[in-house]
């Protein structure tokens, strides 16, 4: 039987490997800037590691600021060490993820955006890749890629392989792994930024108003980032309100409040289909061939051909 390739754990604990960034393929003053922020609040335990897999890729032209709630934690001692490597941070309260996200990108410019939680990490070559993918397709608005997923002491506990991007399954689910989400500025500035009302569903409110808009979104076939799976965090549990956003997406996307058994059926279909990407890795892992090392434009390619 095929496992369910989108579930944080799949397997025990392993260590964390993944491949060589690619060589740089266009000199530093071609790639767009890039302007990414940090939110975080009581993560001293994860910060420090989320800032090294931001500042040692050594991209050229990036722009980055953390932005803290107020942490009693240690977390300012982790932001006074880094200080010299950042663009900025704050430690001041805030009115939650989105608020902060929001004041972050208001600090600084940058033609692509991201963001990347206190948690998670940017695996090696990440900002490279999406930087050259955009320089050499104007028409693109939003790129996305695969994601690892890892335990409290970095270790791999399982991995998103997804298929080609789907616009119309946005409307059902958000599978786009929100720590390997780069868009940029001009459709950012179209439809205004993260609404903070949300408190869970908030990076797939913009990803469905992001569409809506008419951005063109591309699923490149990579690893990009690491998503930190821990008791803490807000996606351990989805809760009430989770559940409430989500429903809320859904009936703003169809037009009508779906029940869960449309929701399953929808969704089935990319469940079948990342298993699927899932086995093929794991059988060519098992073989000593790496797929996801393939050069990433013949792999979107062969992807959106499939």
């Amino acid at each position: 039987m095929l496992r369910h390739r989108l579930r944080p754990r799949q397997y025990a604990p392993r260590p964390l490997r993944v491949a060589p960034p690619p060589p740089p393929r266009l000199p530093a003053d071609a790639l767009p800037s890039i302007a990414l922020v940090t939110p975080s609040f009581e993560q001293a335990a994860y910060l420090e590691r989320t800032i090294r897999s931001v500042v040692l890729q050594g991209y050229p032209r990036l722009r980055y600021v953390v932005e803290d709630g107020g942490s009693r934690d240690g977390s300012v001692a982790v932001l006074e060490r880094w200080a010299a490597r950042l663009d900025g941070w704050t430690s001041a309260p805030d009115q939650g993820q989105g608020d902060a996200v929001n004041r972050g990108f208001a600090r600084i410019d940058g033609e692509v955006m991201a963001w990347l939680n206190s948690d998670d990490l940017l695996l090696p070559g990440t900002l490279r890749v999406v930087g050259e993918y955009f320089a050499a397709h104007p028409d693109v608005d939003v790129v996305y890629g695969n994601r690892i997923v890892i335990d409290e002491a970095d270790r791999e506990i399982g991995r998103w392989i997804l298929p080609g991007h789907d616009a119309a399954r946005l409307s059902w689910a958000d599978v786009v792994p929100q720590e390997t989400l780069f868009w940029r500025r001009r459709v950012w500035t179209a439809v205004g930024g993260l609404d903070p009302a949300f408190r869970f569903a908030l990076d797939w409110d913009l990803l469905l108003r992001l569409r809506d808009a008419g951005a063109r979104m591309v699923h490149l076939p990579r690893f990009l980032g690491a998503f930190r799976f821990h008791a803490r965090q807000k996606n351990a549990v989805i809760g009430d309100v989770g559940r409430q956003e989500m429903q809320v997406l859904r009936t703003r996307a169809l037009g009508r409040a779906p029940s869960n058994l449309a929701v399953r059926r929808h969704v089935a279909p990319l469940v079948a289909a990342a298993a699927w990407a899932g086995l093929r890795y794991e059988l060519a892992r098992a073989a000593g061939r790496t797929p996801a090392d393939v050069p990433y434009d013949a792999a979107v390619a062969a992807e959106s051909a499939g």
